[in-house]
């Protein structure tokens, strides 16, 4: 926190009070995938910075506390990573189980990083709190993100036939309803493949959430995560629902205890709010969202919810979530499993005061769209980063391409190969296949105008394979496995002007063991 207030006097009273080595996070004792809980210390050598991964963190079980100091060191900024606390079951507590925020990965822009989260947009509230969902510990599970006023509301959803309850809920609001003014998420039941009373205990949960708020149930989003085929434990949500209420607060540890909420596998929560001009005003956008394992295109599993206090109108609104997540979450993947219960849902608050956007061509719509795609980008590859079992982040880069739609296909085909992942995670520069990957993704090009480059090493050039130090390029493999980096892979298949990204990860033993003791 004393990042975030820029140091002085007070920052330099907190540092006083910390002790020069500290346990900075207790790990959560039941945590779904932990083979064997440890508790982990950080020694703070930089007494500015302060983060440690949960305790069961799959990446570092052998590491010792200087290496997990080193990881962080190199792999973030000091302004990137914080501590994130939720409230716990205890009234007025903050829970000692702590969730470390993920690296901010925010693509370059006219924006500014700024704290808050969904918070961070005018006319927002958030909270998380513990509800009694999760099958062990006492992890929050239960958080909702409210909105003063009418916000116009829009959203995508999984392409799974399987979709779950709330799914099919919030596709019906959204078809009778322009506007919405909550979102309530909950962890532990996924509520998929429950048959009508699934629904039904959707549709009492947003009743109650509506009565509550004193607004209209058609205003009331909701999004589950968990266990498939295991219904909401509904008495323990809605027995939740006022203490959750009474804790909505505008601030930045509203927004984070939301983010915090909604984690399921994660080791880390996903948080983003940036700050831009749209005209001659100071807009605002924010997100938050989770996912780790069973994540591919369209979307990728995971949720989210995104909150700006610009002035759109719904159906401009709609149209540019479309596009953001169509560049963001529906280009990531981790294991090539699309889940049931895939949604990101986003409210326009208009607080900002600024001019009401109603065309999609106006300068101020590619100012707020620029901004959303830059969010939701920073989302999503939070999520590959944070992919199950995975040591490095992969971003695919494709250029010359016919068209975008043709460069993020093929993107997503390398990001996709469970081969090309295998080999990042060996350490192996197989250019073949990558060069394979690029070959099934159903585009057509020539294949004597095929470039690929590992980082700066180029490892083919017009369709054919050239000598390469095989050592540099591996050690470049490691180093990003070893301070969880990224991997950066280049592709040009052309000369046409379409460009598009993927993100994925490596695939390491660590990803079996997981989805072998961890029900989904």
């Amino acid at each position: 926190r004393e990042r975030e207030r820029g140091g002085g006097e007070e920052a330099k009273e907190v540092r006083s009070r910390l002790p020069s080595a500290a346990v900075l996070c207790r790990p959560a004792s039941q945590h779904p995938h932990a083979a064997r809980p440890r508790r982990m210390t950080a020694l703070c050598t930089n007494p500015n910075a302060m983060a440690i991964l949960a305790s069961e963190d799959r990446r570092h079980r052998n590491a010792t506390p200087l290496r997990l100091w080193s990881w962080i060191r190199c792999s973030t900024r000091p302004r990137q990573l914080r501590v994130c606390s939720a409230v716990s079951s205890d009234a007025g507590l903050v829970s000692t189980d702590y969730i470390p925020a993920a690296p901010i990965l925010l693509p370059e822009g006219p924006w500014k990083q700024i704290p808050g989260g969904v918070t961070a947009a005018k006319g927002f509230k958030a909270a998380g709190i513990y509800g009694g969902l999760r099958a062990k510990g006492e992890k929050p599970d239960l958080a909702l993100v409210t909105c003063d006023v009418d916000a116009a509301s829009a959203g995508a959803f999984t392409t799974n036939i399987v979709a779950a309850a709330p799914v099919l809920y919030c596709r019906h609001i959204l078809d009778i309803s322009e506007t919405a003014r909550a979102v309530l998420i909950n962890a532990g039941q996924a509520n998929a493949a429950t048959g009508d009373v699934g629904y039904q205990d959707t549709m009492e949960c947003s009743n109650a959430v509506a009565e509550l708020l004193n607004i209209r149930p058609e205003s009331v989003l909701i999004e589950s995560t968990g266990v498939i085929g295991q219904r909401i434990k509904k008495e323990a949500l809605l027995a939740s629902l006022p203490k959750l209420v009474s804790s909505l607060t505008p601030t930045t540890e509203g927004a984070d205890s939301a983010a915090v909420a909604i984690t399921t596998t994660d080791l880390v929560s996903k948080s983003i709010a940036v700050e831009t001009e749209v005209g001659d005003t100071l807009v605002r956008v924010g997100g938050m969202a989770k996912g780790s394992g069973m994540i591919h295109p369209d979307m990728a599993t995971m949720l989210g919810v995104l909150t700006t206090d610009a002035s759109v109108a719904t159906n401009v609104w709609r149209e540019m979530v479309r596009r953001s997540v169509n560049k963001s979450f529906n280009q990531i993947t981790v294991d090539g499993d699309t889940s049931t219960n895939d949604t990101v849902i986003a409210l326009a608050s208009g607080a900002s005061g600024s001019s009401k956007i109603s065309s999609l061509e106006s300068t101020y719509a590619r100012q707020l769209q620029a901004c959303l795609d830059a969010v939701m980008q920073g989302l999503a590859k939070s999520i590959a980063w944070d992919g199950e079992g995975a040591t490095c982040l992969i971003e695919i880069t494709v250029s010359g391409a016919n068209s975008e739609a043709e460069a993020a296909k093929i993107a997503r085909s390398v990001a996709s190969s469970s081969l090309v992942k295998a080999a990042v995670y060996g350490r192996d520069p197989n250019w073949g296949r990558i060069a394979c990957a690029v070959g099934y993704a159903g585009v057509n090009f020539n294949v004597n105008e095929l470039h690929i480059s590992l980082g700066d090493i180029l490892l083919m050039s017009n369709g054919q394979p050239l000598p390469f130090n095989r050592d540099s390029a591996s050690a470049y493999l490691r180093q990003a496995g070893e301070i969880h980096g990224t991997v950066e892979i280049h592709i040009s298949v052309g000369h046409g002007q379409g460009g598009g990204k993927a993100w994925g990860c490596d695939l390491s033993y660590d990803y079996v063991k997981i989805n072998a003791e961890y029900t989904t």
